[in-house]
């Protein structure tokens, strides 16, 4: 039985809609209480956002958080100057919208993150940029009081990953994962009928994700004037600069900022398959597997990929990357499978979506859109429905796929710990990256 929709999606859908009619009418001062506190707020004062990385999903994330009435983008920040007017032009259009006197004026821009998070005013930010500057961001921002929105996946290696995850709960900040398909009903209903057993005792998880991509050697070019280019190479070694490599899709392949598809996609299945098992605090305890990589050219991550993953409970998870077209998770038990993607769920029998869910079984945590969850959990200080060790869990398990990989061998890993047995080469590429040829110099890991 397939089906491309499933019991409440369309009420979430509609809940969506409303928020975004919402905000044009909502008013737009931010009190001074809300602009001189980093107190809880008031009900009806706004939480301040501000985005830090506004390319392409950067700008994704932007409008989400627009659409909530229950914040205020206050400013942006972005290494690429157009960007970053382009981001400030957009927040301030739509905040004009439905104005009958004027216009709105109340966006500040930056091209250095840091003075931004110095802003008393910045209550939480969203950071949405290449995957190498996600921590050492994090962890400044943890530094200066803000709660964090981090896209995924969450760390560069595992060291830095546990670093933010330490960070987060010392200094008991909100933080929130952008795996959004949490979200999607879709993923919710299939991982519910997996815990309440309803395929039987979970065997195997098969999950799919779109392969990587590579590329041939680029000529050197001149950086554009509106790019700062050390600092977006931030904690990476110095590379000639060339247009793609500082665009996507390509740096998403490329190891200096990166570890590839195996993350970049993979943790959105990696991390459901994480719930369904309900073993977010936790990971596998042998990995294994082959995979194809570039034979030159400017991208160096993996292309194509079949892993193995072997956990404590004898689940087994075959983690695989190709260009079929067909991501999806499929959970199989002992009393039938249910195989869910983005656009359906299906399963072996009608039965078994048909379920009926009663008082006494398992129900798991329900939201709207992550923005929305996030801004709930800033005020009432709750945990959101993907919190930093569910990031860090889910994005370890890619860290060591790729290292499985690379070293072509099996790793014997103790999810406690977080290292391999008997295994230093593998144990030295979960450590934070040596910095001695950073092209930006910066104390990136400094909270």
């Amino acid at each position: 039985m397939k089906t491309s929709e499933n019991r409440g999606i369309s009420t979430r859908r509609d809940f969506v809609k409303k928020s975004a009619l919402a905000v044009w009418g909502a008013p737009l001062i931010i009190s001074s209480q809300a602009l001189g506190s980093q107190k809880r707020k008031a009900a009806n004062d706004r939480i301040t956002v501000a985005c830090i990385g506004v390319g392409g999903r950067g700008t994704d994330d932007l409008k989400s958080f627009i659409r909530e009435p229950a914040a205020q983008i206050v400013a942006v920040c972005d290494v690429f100057e157009t960007k970053r007017i382009a981001a400030k032009t957009l927040v301030e259009e739509r905040y004009s919208e439905g104005k009958s006197k004027g216009e709105y004026h109340g966006c500040e821009m930056f091209k250095d993150f840091r003075e931004l998070l110095a802003r008393k005013e910045i209550d939480a930010v969203s950071i949405t940029t290449p995957d190498h500057w996600h921590v050492p961001i994090g962890l400044a921002a943890v530094k200066a009081g803000k709660d964090l929105f981090v896209e995924k996946p969450l760390s560069y290696t595992v060291a830095e990953g546990r670093l933010l995850c330490n960070a987060v709960k010392k200094h008991k900040r909100i933080f929130q994962h952008g795996t959004q398909q949490r979200t999607d009903r879709r993923f919710l209903l299939a991982c519910e009928l997996v815990r309440n057993k309803r395929i039987g005792e979970l065997k195997t998880i098969h999950v799919v994700s779109p392969a990587g991509g590579e590329l041939e050697n680029q000529p050197e070019m001149p950086v554009p004037k509106d790019l700062d280019y050390p600092f977006w190479l931030g904690s990476a070694p110095f590379k000639p600069y060339t247009e793609k490599r500082c665009q996507t899709p390509w740096w998403w392949y490329i190891s200096d900022y990166t570890i590839g598809f195996v993350a970049g996609w993979g943790v959105h299945h990696i991390d459901i398959a994480q719930w369904g098992m309900n073993t977010d605090a936790t990971g596998p305890i042998e990995i294994a597997g082959t995979g194809a990589f570039p034979k030159g050219g400017m991208c160096d991550t993996a292309t194509t990929w079949d892993i193995l993953l072997t956990y404590a409970n004898g689940v087994r998870v075959k983690f695989t990357g190709n260009q079929e077209g067909n991501e999806s998770v499929r959970f199989e038990g002992t009393e039938g499978w249910v195989q869910v993607s983005r656009s359906s769920i299906e399963a072996g029998s009608p039965l078994i979506l048909e379920a009926k869910f009663g008082p006494k079984d398992i129900r798991l945590y329900d939201a709207p859109t992550l923005q929305q969850n996030f801004l709930e959990c800033i005020r009432s200080r709750k945990e959101t429905l993907c919190p930093v060790e569910t990031a860090h869990r889910s994005t370890t398990i890619c860290h060591l796929s790729q290292i499985a990989l690379l070293l072509k061998r099996k790793l014997v890993w103790n999810p406690k710990k977080e290292e391999c047995k008997d295994d230093a080469e593998a144990n030295a590429m979960l450590k934070v990256r040596d910095l001695s040829k950073a092209a930006f110099q910066y104390d990136y890991y400094s909270v």
